[in-house]
């Protein structure tokens, strides 16, 4: 198998073939960002390690559905946010804490609680109507940090094009927010 191919290229050319060997190499070429960008969300490094683990069988199972409208890299990594959001999620409905006799449940709180996940829930229907290239590069950006010369690098344009494609994102995201914030 040549290592040295485009993922995208390598899964088109060995995927049907060779689906153990391909999955291996992107495997490697990918377990370390996979878990740096599990840890960066959940900032726990066993359950990151789950995650990363949990993620490739996803991706495993989803290789084929493989459509080449983004790059592998970028797919990926909606996959990989998307487990991690929905993990937190789910771990916060499950959220169990004690309540001594001596404690009070405060109604203002869980009425902020309420209403900041009101909001959380808005904010995901907003970025969920962008295309996934531009979810990814928000994502990018915020969530992992990378810089717009990393983004630049990673899509092969310019500063300038990133900057300006992060400006047209956040606007449609705050667009569909007070959208959906009116209804």
């Amino acid at each position: 198998m040549n290592t040295t191919l485009s993922d995208e290229d390598m899964i088109r050319h060995y995927l049907p073939h060779e689906p153990n060997s391909c999955f291996e190499v992107l495997y490697k070429r990918y377990e370390a960002k996979v878990y740096r960008h599990c840890l960066s969300m959940i900032k726990d490094a066993d359950q990151a390690q789950d995650f990363t683990h949990d993620i490739f069988l996803k991706v495993f199972v989803k290789l084929n559905a493989f459509q080449e409208r983004s790059s592998f890299s970028t797919w990926l990594y909606t996959i990989v946010s998307n487990h991690c959001l929905d993990q937190i999620r789910i771990a916060k409905r499950l959220s169990l804490s004690s309540i001594d006799d001596d404690s009070q449940l405060s109604v203002p709180d869980s009425n902020l609680a309420h209403i900041q996940e009101d909001k959380l829930q808005l904010l995901r229907v907003a970025m969920n109507s962008l295309a996934v290239k531009e979810q990814t590069l928000l994502r990018l950006k915020y969530e992992q940090g990378l810089s717009i010369d990393d983004i630049a690098k990673l899509y092969a344009i310019t500063s300038s094009a990133v900057k300006m494609r992060l400006k047209r994102s956040r606007e449609k995201v705050q667009l569909m927010y007070a959208k959906q914030n009116k209804l």
